[in-house]
């Protein structure tokens, strides 16, 4: 099993914005091959910090994800949004690798 923790920091102003698409990217994620689980969650510290959680059945599911026409249209909306890019730490086989 793969684990994966996206963590975003998102503009103040932008919040809304992003709250909405996520919610579209997360329900077309759910239907992919190999999704265990993948869920949104807001820091209980800072409302503009979102960590997403995700559980995939093997790499190869997770990198058909990265590669799915609704993550381009996610990545593209979003860019904007955010303060940053998004901090990406793959968990797998007792190893993280953080991108």
């Amino acid at each position: 099993m793969i684990y994966v923790v996206a963590t975003s920091q998102v503009k103040p102003e932008c919040r809304d914005d992003f709250i909405k698409g996520a919610k579209e990217c997360i329900a077309a994620t759910r239907k992919e091959k190999g999704c265990i689980s993948y869920e949104n969650h807001t820091s209980i510290h800072d409302p503009n910090l979102f960590v997403v959680v995700e559980r995939w059945e093997t790499r190869e599911d997770l990198n058909a994800h990265g590669k799915a026409p609704h993550m381009k249209v996610w990545r593209e909306y979003s860019a904007p949004l955010k303060v940053a890019p998004t901090v990406i730490e793959i968990i797998s086989d007792g190893k993280v690798e953080k991108f």
